[in-house]
């Protein structure tokens, strides 16, 4: 067969364009080499609906005992009860989780988008806002963390059937034990998605979201660093008998509701290469080495955040206990928008988002802030050194944004910088 040359060549290209630059988007990473291999392995060619065990389809023998080393590899690394790994996305680990808790018209809460809430937690154009009734609940204005007494008070008066803590662009770590509180005072079930600081959670550096949340999901390719993908998780409160009956009238454990959720609820066949890269992740990550490298993530992040606010840049909430942050331009530089730091930066081989800050003035296609994560920069070796001289060469764009002669000196210094710097260094 004629090899595909405009496929491989951009890909090619595209490896080439992750080589030479420096990464800063929160929510990527960089796969190991066998995280890669099980990709793109002949799993690819086995069709696998239903569960271990008891498939549709015949010949999955070994495809069960994949699916189900990734189980308990996750399990053991969250200490969770029961996991479904087939879920294709945290979007869609969402979409299952409310399918299979919610019923059509039902309210849940969420952290309001444009204070970093995530699409799948109530956006009007997702299946989440569309299907069911989303409340908000906001950040203090006074100090951008998530604001627990007005999150009472709006679940007290709305009651809510769910209740969702995590976000996509929100620095500070989270109170579970005060939300499950607010969650058992109004009759809700809590679920964390966590699809941000996994691996920090599954490493505790930051709070543990078991035992206090009923059900937890998360992404499988940021801070764990495995391929693209989502879970579902429950702890010691979930798999019991939950008041689901079938049309027989039989009472269904959790774990059996939110496993038809996923499969047929939501999706077809798992992916099982992708899942066979999600166990060799979730190994990774059960590793001293992977330990090393959440710390060092960690660590990374607290020092970006310090040099932008040295630097006049407003940090939401002053700082930041995971691997990410927002930047609020519009104290130091307020006719810059996002978009333009954004389109400016990719210039310079330097890859970050654009992304609404609280009480933005502007639209999520402008905003007044980026959004900056260490994950991908430490992966390839990244310490607090490194750290300091990237804002610095953020900051020299930023200032001189319309420079073409500053922005190419920039990319330079970028590409030098990367040279000698692998995809995977940890």
């Amino acid at each position: 067969m004629e090899r595909d040359s405009l496929i491989f060549d951009l890909i090619k290209k595209e490896n080439e364009r992750q080589l030479h630059g420096i990464e800063l988007i929160a929510s990527e990473n960089f796969v190991s080499d066998q995280v890669l291999e099980a990709m793109g392995s002949c799993l690819t060619n086995k069709y696998a609906e239903g569960l271990p065990g008891k498939r549709y389809y015949g010949g999955c023998q070994v495809v069960d005992e994949v699916e189900t080393l990734a189980i308990e590899r996750i399990k053991k690394l969250f200490n969770a009860q029961w996991a479904n790994v087939q879920p294709h996305s945290g979007a869609q680990a969402n979409a299952a989780v409310m399918l299979a808790v919610l019923n059509p018209g039902d309210k849940f809460m969420g952290l309001d988008l444009s204070h970093g809430g995530h699409l799948s937690h109530g956006s009007p154009v997702n299946s989440s806002g569309i299907l069911y009734h989303p409340v908000a609940y906001t950040l203090n204005p006074d100090t951008g963390r998530v604001d627990y007494d007005n999150m009472e008070e709006i679940a007290l008066q709305e009651k809510p059937k769910l209740i969702i803590a995590g976000a996509s662009a929100y620095s500070r770590d989270w109170d579970y034990a005060r939300m499950r509180a607010i969650a058992d005072k109004v009759g809700a079930l809590l679920m964390a998605d966590i699809a941000h600081p996994a691996g920090l959670i599954a490493k505790g550096l930051l709070n543990h979201p078991f035992p206090h949340c009923h059900i937890v999901t998360t992404t499988t390719h940021k801070t764990l660093r495995g391929p693209r993908g989502g879970l579902i998780m429950l702890g010691e409160d979930f798999p019991n008998p939950w008041g689901y009956k079938t049309p027989k009238g039989e009472v269904k454990m959790m774990s059996n509701v939110l496993d038809m959720a996923v499969f047929p609820g939501t999706q077809g066949g798992p992916l099982e290469h992708v899942i066979a890269a999600k166990a060799v992740s979730f190994g990774e990550a059960l590793s001293d080495s992977y330990t090393a490298y959440v710390t060092q993530v960690k660590k990374n992040a607290a020092v970006m955040a310090r040099c932008f606010m040295d630097k006049g840049y407003k940090v939401v909430s002053n700082g930041t206990d995971n691997h990410s942050m927002l930047i609020d331009l519009r104290t130091k530089v307020p006719e810059v928008t996002g978009k333009m730091v954004e389109n400016t930066l990719v210039k310079a081989d330097i890859t970050l988002n654009k992304n609404m800050v609280p009480f933005d003035s502007r639209t999520p296609f402008t905003t007044s802030g980026v959004r900056v994560g260490t994950p991908a920069i430490t992966t390839r070796g990244a310490k607090e050194d490194l750290i300091e001289t990237v804002v610095e060469l953020i900051d020299e764009v930023i200032m001189h944004i319309e420079d073409d002669k500053v922005i190419a000196t920039v990319k330079e210094k970028v590409n030098r910088l990367m040279k000698d710097m692998p995809l995977f260094a940890w």
